[in-house]
């Protein structure tokens, strides 16, 4: 696993990692800070990312780097020597199936219980059928880009009845992950190697206004109300507002501390690490807790729950009460997921700080709220050119404007 170090010799940070068994250092402009090296880290996080799905160019990340021509010459070498050799046969490599689990179960202890399911519905659902009986060092190039034409043409859960281009992603990212694996363990190209990701379209989101979301609270059954309040006010996900327990619910200091998520059926860690959070709770959210906190504190640990005192279930939720509750009230069918985009658009329309915001939903920079959000908030920036025309006025007139003269 790389670092990021501190060169003593200049006082700047630098990359620490491997590739294709070579430990390459690469030299940054930036002195060491914390901030510095979180921002590193975040770099070396894609690169290693990268490595693993078999899709890194040194070119991309170090373009002036003497390793990036070093790589480049490696990578066009293998071509010539295939050439050389083609009727040499290929050394013997165990069946995909064989290794394929042998891989999963090396590395699962590396992942969330809800990622490890994940992995092996695909594993399971498309690889194995497709792979299984194959030695993975005979798997070709042209394969694996058939492979991928033929599941796109497969059945998917979104409108189109066919997979969206993030799945056809997920799934040909673990396949290339596996024979990666393999690769370097056998000695032989990885035939997923440098081929590159379909776009994924980007996806439009449809927050509720305030209107729509008194209507929703208003007329939603009683015993969700101070649910929804909650949901649409603090920008948790599902997963986070159904594993949340009093525990976490902090009244002194008015805080939700988000620290775990409940999904398919089980307690577990947080989505990512960055998903770990303090929320702070405006007024109509600490008064909906408060009158939460009579309800459920003591028959179950957890805030929002079941008659049993266990959590709520996502589909049962989704499917009893929020979708009948929109078509009722002939809203936009929309995602629950819809009510956290409806909280983020709903700070940045208060005028509430961006990154204030940012730590409130679990973002790590700004950059989401103003590529993904910002549209939705009139006068967030202005457009026109007038506020800078009026800030060079005002300086080059001695510090007054038309008004003061």
């Amino acid at each position: 696993m790389g670092k990021i170090r501190l060169r003593p010799e200049t006082g700047k940070l630098q990359f620490d990692f491997t590739y294709q068994g070579k430990r390459c250092r690469e030299q940054t402009a930036l002195p060491d800070s914390p901030a510095n090296r979180r921002r590193l880290e975040k770099v070396l996080e894609k690169i290693e990312a990268k490595i693993v799905l078999g899709t890194f160019d040194y070119a991309d990340f170090f373009p002036n780097s003497p390793r990036a021509a070093e790589f480049a010459r490696d990578r066009a070498q293998p071509a010539s020597v295939h050439a050389d050799s083609a009727a040499d046969p290929a050394p013997e490599t165990p069946l995909f199936r064989d290794f394929a689990r042998q891989w999963f179960e090396e590395f699962a202890v590396y992942w969330r219980r809800t990622y490890r399911e994940t992995l092996l519905s695909k594993l399971n659902r498309y690889l194995l059928p497709r792979f299984g009986d194959q030695e993975v060092g005979r798997i070709q190039r042209a394969e694996v880009l058939q492979f991928r034409s033929e599941i796109a043409k497969s059945r998917g859960r979104n409108r189109s009845g066919v997979l969206s281009p993030k799945t056809i992603n997920d799934t040909f990212g673990l396949l290339s992950m596996i024979l990666s694996e393999a690769a370097n363990r056998y000695e032989f190209s990885n035939p997923c190697a440098g081929i590159k990701r379909l776009k994924v379209p980007r996806s439009d989101i449809a927050p509720f206004s305030l209107d729509e979301i008194n209507q929703i609270i208003e007329s939603v059954r009683a015993d969700y109300r101070d649910y929804f309040i909650v949901r649409f006010f603090t920008g948790l996900r599902s997963g986070e507002l159904h594993g949340l327990q009093w525990r976490y619910v902090d009244f002194k200091q008015r805080q939700i501390r988000v620290r775990q998520t409940y999904t398919h059926g089980a307690v577990e860690y947080t989505k990512t690490d960055g998903a770990q959070r303090d929320v702070d709770l405006s007024q109509p959210v600490y008064e909906a807790l408060c009158r939460q906190y009579h309800r459920t504190a003591e028959r179950s640990d957890f805030v929002f729950c079941t008659r049993d005192g266990t959590p709520l279930d996502t589909t049962n939720v989704t499917q009893r009460v929020w979708y009948p509750l929109l078509r009722y009230l002939g809203l936009t069918l929309r995602r629950p997921y819809q009510t956290r985009h409806t909280a983020a658009t709903l700070w940045l329309a208060a005028g509430e700080n961006p990154e204030w915001i940012a730590r409130q939903m679990g973002h790590t920079t700004t950059e989401m709220l103003f590529r993904v959000y910002s549209r939705y908030v009139p006068n967030l920036t202005r457009q026109d050119g007038s506020a800078f025309d009026r800030f060079v006025t005002h300086a080059l007139n001695g510090g007054t404007t038309e008004e003061d003269s």
